[in-house]
């Protein structure tokens, strides 16, 4: 209206308002609930108002127009309850200068921030963006922190684009950074383009969240597109249960289960995926079972029968051994008698190509590996030493005496994605120990044989009768039934070894056998069982057990050497819970104590976490576990430093990939050991109670065993073998011709 002024005082009905940010007082970066203060325009004396909403991001000095009305809240006073809240960049001297220092961007402190806008006032955004070699007039700063600031700057500001697009699609913010360092600058358009990228691309982002982005931005739940992403997200959910491919009619019902479609419009949509070769129909070993693969897993499936087809129909590539003077030439230098099957496995281990050696705890996998490798060593033969995991690596190293690292530190990863290492360039050495087999999943057996050169030799060191990999296939248990390689099963209990109530209760367990639960010797036994009849009670227990009762007796520390291992994640008995309640006890929130609460999970200083996903640019892996030791602030970063000495720093949106670790998963726990191991059992863990993974569970405490809960329980998981079937083909190709 002319003549009207430009910044009208609000009167206490009005619907808008705008102004300057003044302060942060509370803002949720998973839902972008906020409470701020805000200096409202016109109104420059007095105290600022009260601003409730939901906004991706905001930072003090920018300029906020809020929709809504005014209300009186009981416990707060007058407020403005907003119902859309517009951001745009600060405009004022004063309100750049608080934007710049408030530690959004690296590089830039309160005093820095002061002395960029006296030299450069209003205009210091535009010097950044396109004339930042002019900020090195400024005292103090130099060609690094300058870089460091216009990086920070230009990375920000597509963060913040990107937040505003997911927050208008209805999602939280807290992922923002990832997808910016998936992405890049391209983000939003890549996410316009196919929103279905999110749910393959970026961990943490569900299927669901991406269906409901697409359909918001106007695609049909009949859309050819949205069916075939329902397609392959079914077979991507699978490859996580385990399963390498699936029964077409299985295909087709969990994919409309999950778009909340029939089956029969997505029958020609499948059938134009494999015209196309987008997905690939394959019948494994030319078999009547006909199996729905992505293209990628079928490539590594093939790959890998190949190529041990290849291996273990080869003879020995070093001069033969004679194995019988080998194994007295062993027995002699280290006095020690090796039993029958030991004999056999070292005999076959040095004149085969590729062997499997798998037994249970205290059968001898350790002596017959130490004997092969002085074996080999006296005959000039050079061995390399690997295993899945930086725990597993390092008990191997222990073991043997020798160097051993990751699998994915022998091929050597490239940050970029890939390994350095393949059939171009193949790893050096002659023969290949991989430890802790029983984990390997088919896609990292495919590159790992890729890299075998061809004179190469592989033993494959495992537990069979443990949990499958993580991932997809069955790869031990495949190569042991198919019978196309040589197989070395121990089963005998060596004397040492059955002192020990860990190594007998295990065995018990494999065998379907309830374990003795009497412990003969309570002061010098390491298994066992506290007997309580419902949840509650376990619980309860469990945390007595952990927190008092073992750091009294034995001087164990809950934190080093205490592991609870849980069958599941839900319920109270679960990790979830466990650590809510271990953290509390163990670890609970004080004054000084800084704390961040992400994904909803607070992490304080001293926390014990475990790393969810294998992140090569920080270089810690799926499993492993460490310590919480920094979290600092202006901007937020929070350093974990790992069991093996290595740290990583973590920016608040990547702590998706860290979980609490008083308590996790037996499926975790794989290729670990820990002094003492704490196991609740109760009848809520129904679905998962399976003698394989109780199996697992034992077998994981070097020192002490204690199962807390339902004898029912304990029984039931023993008496369970029934252990899903995964879909796959590598048996039968192994069997066959490898294709």
């Amino acid at each position: 209206m002319p003549g009207a002024p430009n910044n009208p005082d609000p009167a206490p009905d009005d619907g808008r308002i705008r102004g300057e940010v003044e302060s942060v007082v509370f803002h949720n970066e998973e839902n972008g609930y906020t409470v701020l203060k805000l200096r409202l325009d016109g109104k420059r004396s007095g105290d600022p108002v009260t601003v409730v909403g939901n906004i991706p991001s905001v930072t003090p000095g920018e300029n906020l127009t809020a929709t809504g009305r005014w209300i009186q809240d009981r416990q707060y006073g007058r407020q403005f309850r907003a119902e859309r809240i517009a951001a745009e960049a600060p405009q004022s001297a004063k309100g750049i200068e608080r934007f710049l220092g408030s530690g959004l961007i690296e590089g830039i402190g309160k005093e820095y921030a002061r002395r960029m806008v006296d030299k450069f006032g209003t205009e210091i955004f535009d010097v950044i963006d396109t004339a930042s070699q002019r900020l090195e007039e400024i005292e103090g700063i130099g060609p690094k922190r300058r870089k460091q600031i216009k990086e920070s700057w230009k990375q920000q500001k597509a963060v913040r684009e990107i937040m505003v697009f997911l927050h208008s699609q209805g999602i939280g913010s807290a992922r923002a950074l990832r997808i910016y360092k998936t992405y890049g600058e391209e983000a939003v358009a890549i996410l316009r383009g196919d929103p279905y990228r999110l749910a393959r691309d970026i961990p943490g982002v569900g299927f669901k969240t991406a269906d409901d982005i697409a359909q918001r931005m106007g695609l049909a739940p009949d859309s050819p597109k949205r069916l075939a992403a329902g397609l392959h997200y079914a077979l991507r959910e699978a490859a996580g249960q385990g399963h390498a491919a699936l029964p077409p009619e299985e295909l087709l019902k969990i994919a409309a289960n999950a778009l909340g479609t029939g089956v029969d419009p997505l029958q020609p949509v499948l059938e134009t995926q494999l015209r196309g070769a987008e997905l690939a129909l394959d019948r494994p070993g030319g078999g009547d079972r006909a199996l729905v693969y992505l293209p990628e897993m079928l490539a590594s499936e093939k790959a890998v029968a190949l190529r041990v087809r290849q291996l273990a129909s080869r003879p020995a590539a070093y001069p033969a051994i004679d194995a019988e003077r080998a194994i007295a030439w062993f027995e002699k230098k280290t006095s020690f008698s090796l039993g029958a099957e030991q004999r056999d496995a070292v005999a076959t281990a040095v004149r085969s190509r590729f062997l499997v050696i798998t037994g249970g705890p205290g059968v001898g996998k350790t002596t017959i590996l130490s004997a092969v490798l002085q074996i080999l060593a006296a005959k000039k033969v050079d061995p390399v030493l690997c295993a899945p995991t930086g725990r597993a690596a390092k008990r191997l190293s222990e073991s043997t005496g020798r160097d051993a690292a990751t699998i994915h530190r022998l091929l050597e990863f490239q940050p970029g994605g890939g390994f350095a290492r393949n059939r171009a360039k193949p790893l050096e050495g002659d023969v290949f120990v991989i430890d802790e087999a029983s984990m390997i999943d088919l896609w990292l057996m495919h590159r790992l044989l890729d890299a075998i050169p061809d004179r190469g030799h592989v033993l494959l060191v495992g537990d069979v009768d443990q949990l499958p990999s993580v991932g997809a296939g069955s790869v031990l248990r495949d190569l042991i039934d198919s019978g196309a390689v040589p197989v070395a099963r121990l089963r005998q209990i060596f004397r040492q070894a059955e002192a020990s109530r860990i190594v007998t209760a295990a065995h018990a367990i494999n065998e379907g056998k309830m374990p003795d639960l009497d412990a003969a010797d309570p002061e010098s036994s390491d298994f066992f069982f506290v007997e309580r009849e419902d949840a509650d009670k376990t619980l309860d227990t469990l945390l007595q057990v952990v927190a008092d009762r073992l750091p009294a007796r034995f001087g164990y520390d809950p934190f080093e050497a205490i592991q609870v291992l849980s069958p599941m994640n839900r319920n109270s008995l679960g990790t979830r819970n466990l650590n809510a309640v271990l953290q509390a006890r163990l670890n609970p929130p004080a004054e000084l104590k800084l704390e961040v609460e992400r994904f909803g999970v607070t992490y304080r200083a001293g926390d014990k976490v475990i790393q969810t996903r294998n992140n090569y640019e920080k270089e810690v892996f799926n499993g492993d576990i460490g310590r919480l030791v920094e979290i600092t602030t202006e901007p937020v970063k929070i350093t974990v430093r790992f069991d093996s000495g290595h740290r990583a720093v973590y920016e608040p949106g990547e702590l998706d990939e860290l979980q609490l670790a008083y308590a996790i998963t037996i499926h975790k726990s794989q290729g670990s050991e820990f002094p003492a191991v704490v196991i609740p059992l109760s009848t809520q863990h129904f679905v998962m109670l399976q003698r394989n993974l109780l199996y697992t569970g034992v077998t994981r405490g070097r020192k002490l065993v204690v199962l807390v809960g339902e004898k029912r329980a304990l029984s039931l998981a023993v008496r369970n073998q029934e252990s899903r079937r995964r879909h796959g083909g590598l048996r039968e190709r192994l069997a066959g011709d490898g294709v």
